[in-house]
């Protein structure tokens, strides 16, 4: 609202009068666009109230989400009875079972180094233990050619690497940090007895050793023992262990329900959040939002998420897997009933939990709260919508009017500036006039004398 104390400034001696019928004018005009910034700001209270509802309405529904995306993945964990001796992951295709490893030997991987007599190298960034641009390395008896992007121990390692033959090279010092003496070294990248050779064109640059390495040896539920180029081993399907050290392991693989917990949790924990908010907007010293039917439909439809039944089975409400109520009507999860009920009960649980888009709890839960958050025609949502073009609406007729208060200030100044100028011109005349006949007064009097 502009200032409407626009001083009046007159000539006449009823300028003060004109500045107060022109406060007054312009007072009355105001008095409709007062009652629209008092209503805009009825709704702007409002909308804040509803955007904070909006959010903790939201977390309920991101935690109904998220229990749906745990429901669906299947997922499961392991436990080992042994971690010094392996270690186990699971993945796609991963089923219940529990499995008995005894691993019987870790086994090696080959190894070899350059021979003494080569070049000696004491700096691996500019000298090489042959003088050769081409090498030929062979793994097996299957030959790779191998020509390094310069004549460097350096480089021929990392040349040796990219040729991805099986076998690993190094640049190791075997000298002194005063007199270092850099050697080529080679490590299979299998666990067997893997022959290793490099050849510069005129010499072999490895001993020709025997080589040293071996598999590695195991068996799954006293199965005569394997053996392994890898100590990651694929013991069923989507259930791989990593072999760590010799000994006998039991592994239990099971449905992991984490993240069905997690998800539980956190339901509990937003839908008292969304409790504690709608009660804002309760009662006799209610909030913004105190007397709309919108609170009780956004209550009704939560409170209905959390008392869903399905009837029948072992596992029939939220309250089965641990979710409780108290006396203030606060939720809380236990995670020892849920972890209780899911050793026993895993498929009633996933039965009840369904899916959002198919059965149970979570298809009812998500079309419960669809109806309240739908992009197109969630109550929440819609009445969100509506209450930001009111408050836009709202300050476009704000706008409207002080658009004419101000031209009715405009128009009021100037009649009143152009009646003061008449008033005033006619008390100069009237003065004038005043004067004129007092000289003649004086002057009869005057020539009375």
């Amino acid at each position: 609202m502009s200032d409407s104390s626009t001083i009046f400034t007159g000539a006449s001696r009823y300028a003060s009068d004109f500045q107060s019928l022109l406060d007054r004018a312009v007072a009355i005009a105001s008095l409709p666009m007062m009652q629209l910034e008092a209503s805009q700001q009825t709704l702007e209270d409002e909308a804040a109230a509803l955007g904070s509802l909006n959010t903790k309405v939201s977390a309920v529904t991101a935690a109904i989400s998220s229990l749906n995306t745990a429901a669906s993945q299947d997922a499961y964990s392991t436990s080992i009875s042994n971690g010094s001796v392996l270690s186990a992951t699971t993945g796609a295709g991963a089923t219940s079972g529990t499995y008995t490893i005894e691993v019987t030997a870790l086994g090696a991987y080959s190894t070899a180094m350059s021979k003494d007599g080569l070049t000696e190298v004491t700096d691996p960034a500019t000298e090489n233990i042959s003088s050769a641009s081409s090498f030929t390395l062979t793994i097996d008896g299957v030959e790779t050619v191998i020509t390094p992007a310069s004549n460097t121990l350096s480089a021929l390692a990392a040349a040796i690497n990219d040729a991805d033959a099986g076998v690993q090279a190094t640049v190791v010092n075997i000298g002194s940090t005063a007199s270092p003496d850099y050697r080529l070294a080679f490590q299979s990248t299998a666990l067997d007895a893997v022959a290793m050779q490099l050849n510069d064109g005129t010499q072999d640059l490895f001993v020709a050793d025997a080589p040293n390495g071996s598999t590695a040896t195991y068996k799954i539920n006293g199965v005569n023992a394997l053996p392994s180029d890898s100590r990651t081993i694929t013991v069923a399907p989507g259930l791989t262990a990593t072999l760590a050290g010799e000994g006998t392991a039991t592994v239990t693989v099971s449905h992991s329900t984490a993240g069905i917990s997690n998800a539980l949790g956190s339901l509990a924990t937003a839908y008292n959040a969304a409790v504690d908010n709608l009660g804002q907007h309760r009662g006799v010293a209610g909030g913004a939002l105190a007397g709309q039917s919108l609170i009780s439909s956004v209550w009704e439809s939560i409170r209905a998420v959390t008392q869903y039944a399905s009837g029948s089975g072992d596992i029939t409400s939220l309250t089965d897997l641990g979710l409780t109520f108290d006396d203030e009507g606060k939720m809380s999860f236990d995670t020892a009933t849920f972890s209780t009920i899911t050793s026993g009960y895993y498929d009633e649980v996933m039965s009840f939990l369904g899916s959002a888009a198919d059965s149970g709890f979570l298809m009812f839960a998500t079309a419960t709260m669809d109806g309240l958050q739908d992009e197109t025609d969630g109550i929440l949502t819609t009445t969100i919508d509506a209450t930001a073009e009111a408050v836009t609406a709202a300050g476009d007729r704000i706008s409207e009017e002080q658009t004419h208060i101000d031209e009715l200030r405009t128009s009021l100044t100037a009649q009143m500036a152009a009646a003061d100028a008449m008033i005033a011109s006619l008390e100069q005349q009237a003065l004038y006039i005043s004067n004129l006949f007092e000289s003649m007064r004086i002057a009869s009097q005057m020539y009375a004398l």
